[in-house]
């Protein structure tokens, strides 16, 4: 009997990450500060239609939830036709207790969000979580390299118009930029009622300049703004989800997430797998190998060959990341080509 997609420690892969385009408009430190070169376009860059294919097949094999990413997956042109697609695999079970995609997701900067939101809800995208590192208009700028965050604070305006839900806000918490927010993303969060989501900073920059002591630990981030706002964990367990989750004790709305993979790896429990926008298979973000899906549908082969080369890739997926290990190395690509 054919099993769901597991890796060889038992890990079941359910979360499918796909980047539609390394290009961005932002140019975050921490990721991309000197720009790279975007890849070879139509040569290169996986079709909607490939796209398509490509989720259908890890639907069948018992992929339940679809993020699309980038770089800035609305710099994709007409992502609603493939929002619009993916969509339709809501209603295709796979082979495995009648399970089927269930949850069809978008992460963005927030930049053309507000101009595009009623049509993407319109295509069936479920879910929303944009990019906020910073609440003030300067800091924004220096941490992301454009003037922006008044377009970015629309993006929520728009998100929450249109009942995209839960809305997530992303915030990747580096010493010396803003730390010193925590409490103010706390607040937002509770007049909002967003889930305002903190993360370590972690080894994905273009110019290689991540250091150990930038890191502002989960554990830092929890006890600073649980002495202004007491929180309370919503669940005692994870589960294979990559933030612990915290209810306000007060009753407030909004919640708080805290994504420490540097400090406190979830590797044990991950579910995920990550497609670039050039078709090349990563079993973990911090990989060093990638497995070219996209060569193999290009040559030709039958969706038999092309479910057992996932599997095959799924197999070798890594036990852990090894960044608190001497031999880690950082990725050649940074997030803006792996994807988030």
């Amino acid at each position: 009997m054919e099993k769901v997609l597991t890796d060889s420690y038992g890990r079941q892969i359910r979360d499918l990450r796909i980047s539609v385009t390394d290009r961005c408009n932002f140019r975050c430190f921490y990721c991309l500060p000197n720009g790279e070169p975007p890849l070879a376009r139509k040569e290169t860059i996986l079709t909607f239609e490939e796209i398509s294919y490509i989720s259908e097949i890890f639907v069948e094999l018992g992929i339940e939830k679809i993020r699309l990413t980038g770089g800035e997956p609305l710099l994709r042109k007409d992502l609603e036709k493939l929002i619009e697609k993916l969509s339709k695999l809501k209603n295709q079970k796979s082979k495995f207790k009648n399970q089927k995609l269930q949850d069809l997701a978008l992460t963005t900067n927030g930049h053309t969000f507000p101009q595009r939101a009623e049509g993407l809800k319109k295509a069936g995208l479920d879910r929303v979580t944009i990019s906020l590192d910073s609440l003030k208009t300067d800091n924004f700028q220096r941490i992301t390299g454009v003037d922006k965050l008044s377009e970015v604070l629309e993006a929520i305006e728009a998100a929450k118009k249109y009942d995209f839900q839960p809305i997530k806000i992303n915030a990747v918490i580096v010493r010396g930029y803003n730390e010193d927010e925590l409490v103010a993303f706390a607040d937002f969060a509770r007049q909002y009622d967003v889930s305002c989501r903190f993360i370590e900073f972690m080894p994905l920059d273009s110019g290689h300049e991540w250091k150990r002591e930038q890191v502002v630990s989960g554990k830092e981030i929890y006890e600073t703004i649980n002495q202004v706002f007491p929180l309370k964990l919503k669940t005692t367990s994870r589960g294979n989800e990559t933030a612990w989750k915290y209810h306000f004790i007060d009753g407030a709305k909004g919640e708080i997430g805290i994504i420490a993979p540097v400090t406190e790896m979830f590797c044990g429990q991950c579910s995920r797998i990550r497609l670039t926008a050039d078709g090349q298979i990563r079993t973990c973000l911090f990989s060093t190998t990638e497995h070219n899906l996209r060569d193999v549908i290009r040559s030709g082969a039958n969706r038999t060959e092309i479910i057992e080369f996932i599997r095959e890739v799924v197999f070798k997926k890594e036990p852990h990341h090894y960044i608190n290990e001497p031999k880690f190395v950082q990725p050649t690509r940074t997030m803006s080509f792996i994807g988030g």
